[in-house]
């Protein structure tokens, strides 16, 4: 099993059942003690877990209430959202996905002539009063916390249907341009969104690199345009660039 997988499954299995031992978790995953202590001192540095004795649980910031996570830089993120939205066209046809970003984005497509299909419950309520917009809301389960649809059912609902631009948000961008994420459960939901859109436009402002995360949303090779602000990470930027991925400074 890749590193990767494990470390997948191992929050998975915190998240939904509180702290677990070692034992228990190597007998889970079919490996090794010696490697489930190996990928929790690996998700302890990177603040998704909390070793306790003989085994680990979940840290509470892997669910932070969508509120206060939309208080945080806001100011940073608004420049990258209104600079994203001179991407966008009359008679667009857009999917936004989860996240504050993305929501913040959503507040400048009022009074255009737009299709917008999204899992995002804030991005819903923000645009539902505009008559312009043709609103299209892909089903699934509620994540109440953070105001999200998710599950197989979204992923059904988006494979039936195809957007000419995905305005996407992030955990984190790692050095080498691969977008990760901070909950696996939205993994599946934003991989199908890619493949249902023509373009692909990551909204990520200057903490997102390399921001947090652990779960593995996709490489650079699937970014069309990057839309970002002055702080972000110069090296990694160019490795975007490398990889043919435009560009785009707030």
């Amino acid at each position: 099993m890749l590193a990767q997988r494990r470390y997948e499954m191992i929050m998975q299995i915190l998240r939904a059942e509180g702290p677990v031992a070692v034992g228990t978790l190597a007998e889970r995953l079919n490996v090794s003690q010696a490697t489930i202590r190996r990928d929790l001192n690996r998700l302890e540095r990177l603040d998704l877990l909390t070793r306790v004795r003989g085994g680990a649980s979940a840290t509470n910031t892997l669910e932070e209430p969508f509120a206060e996570v939309a208080t945080v830089g806001k100011e940073t993120r608004d420049a990258v959202a209104r600079r994203a939205a001179d991407l966008v066209r009359e008679g667009d046809v857009l999917m936004l996905d989860i996240g504050t970003t993305v929501h913040q984005f959503s507040t400048y497509l009022h009074g255009r002539s737009v299709t917008v299909m999204t899992s995002n419950l804030a991005v819903y309520e923000e645009l539902v009063p505009d008559p312009e917009i043709e609103l299209i809301l892909l089903g699934g389960v509620v994540r109440r916390n953070y105001r999200s649809l998710v599950g197989f059912l979204t992923e059904d609902c988006v494979r039936q249907v195809r957007a000419g631009r995905l305005f996407m948000g992030t955990s984190g961008v790692r050095p080498d341009g691969t977008v990760v994420d901070t909950t696996a459960v939205e993994v599946p939901g934003r991989r199908a969104m890619i493949a249902s859109s023509d373009q692909v436009i990551l909204l990520a402002d200057e903490s997102k690199f390399p921001g947090n995360g652990y779960a593995t949303v996709c490489g650079p090779d699937a970014l069309d345009v990057v839309v970002t602000n002055d702080g972000a990470s110069p090296d990694t930027l160019d490795t975007l660039r490398e990889s043919g991925v435009e560009v785009i400074t707030a």
